[in-house]
């Protein structure tokens, strides 16, 4: 079983009089700045000049200044920038200021394991991955929550890595709902997995392909999309508050023997194989050094993709559909016009 770690395991003590840079202020970035700054940490900002975010982490009250400079000035740098941009801005900017001493800190380890990053011998690499996009870092941060979170140390120069980094843990929140420890190889391994196996390759072919089959099947396209893709929340939603078991007693029992009966053979031998496929894959780098390569290349067939995922039919139809759920918060949907998205002109 992996070790856990709670508040009791965390003391803020170890981050006094200390300096967290916190590298880009996206999704990651500002919950890590805003919640550390609440805990009393001193924080600073580091971003490129003429970055959007500039000015907005300058109004959340927060210390901004170049990358650079913040990593110059921290005692901790931690990265959150996007996986393939790490590397070339780690050794333009971040690289020449690690000194001895400091500690190099990362929310996913895809680019200290596959080699992307190396770091000195004489810092310490740690890891505090939160389980949860940043605006829930933060919301659960300032409801006095937290959400769980993995830790892991690559490098222990200075023979406290652990400890400092239950103290960052703490500061930004996660040690309420508590944090596991794994290492750098695990969590990528799996985090790409799950990525692509399950929560977004696999979720969403799952339910292209189930849209699909009742379309061609003659069945109205909007009653394909509630079908296979809306009624997919509730179903979720009952997963994650107790687990599979307790989706299967909520749901009828009519939805529950389909399930033992049918589920088998959607998720058949053939696409464990592929599962297993997939993951060594991710296990022989085979799958980061294609990511990477794509990225330095153009991002063609990327971009490619991602266009052709917005035009597909059952996109179109769900933006119609949404554009009547009042109860849905309003956002702006990915790669579509402003007059296009749900409920632009209500």
């Amino acid at each position: 079983m992996a070790k856990r770690y709670y508040e009791s395991d965390g003391s803020l003590d170890l981050l006094k009089d200390k300096t967290v840079a916190i590298i880009g202020y996206g999704s990651q970035g500002h919950a890590h700045a805003l919640n550390l700054r609440d805990s009393g940490i001193d924080v600073v900002v580091g971003l490129y000049e003429g970055s959007k975010s500039w000015e907005k982490a300058k109004s959340a009250g927060l210390k901004v200044d170049t990358v650079a400079g913040a990593s110059a000035a921290a005692d901790a740098v931690m990265i959150l920038v996007s996986d393939h941009i790490q590397a070339d801005l780690y050794n333009a900017e971040i690289a020449p200021h690690m000194t001895a001493g400091k500690t190099l800190m990362f929310a996913h380890g895809f680019n200290i394991h596959f080699g992307e990053i190396k770091p000195p011998a004489d810092i310490d690499v740690t890891m505090v991955a939160p389980k949860a996009p940043g605006h829930r870092v933060r919301e659960l941060f300032t409801e006095g929550v937290g959400v769980p979170a993995l830790v892991a140390v690559h490098q222990n120069a200075s023979g406290h890595a652990l400890e400092q980094s239950l103290a960052y843990a703490l500061a930004l929140g996660c040690l309420k709902a508590g944090v596991i420890e794994t290492n750098f190889r695990e969590e990528t391994e799996s985090d790409l997995f799950g990525e692509q196996a399950v929560l977004c390759g696999g979720a969403a072919a799952l339910i292209q392909a189930g849209f699909d089959t009742l379309v061609e099947a003659g069945y109205a396209p909007e009653i394909a999309y509630y079908e296979c893709l809306h009624e997919l929340k509730l179903i979720v939603d009952l997963i994650y508050e107790g687990g599979l078991s307790y989706m299967r007693y909520s749901v009828s029992d009519t939805a529950e023997y389909g399930d033992y009966t049918r589920g088998p053979r959607v998720i058949n031998e053939q696409t464990r194989a592929e599962m297993k496929r997939i993951l060594a894959e991710v296990q022989s780098g085979e799958f980061a050094r294609q990511w990477m390569n794509e990225n330095r290349t153009g991002r063609g067939n990327f971009l490619a993709m991602r266009e052709a995922g917005h035009k597909l039919k059952i996109e179109e139809v769900g933006r119609d559909l949404r554009a009547g759920m009042t109860f849905l918060k309003k956002k702006k949907e990915a790669g579509v016009p402003q007059e296009q998205q749900a409920g632009a002109n209500q």
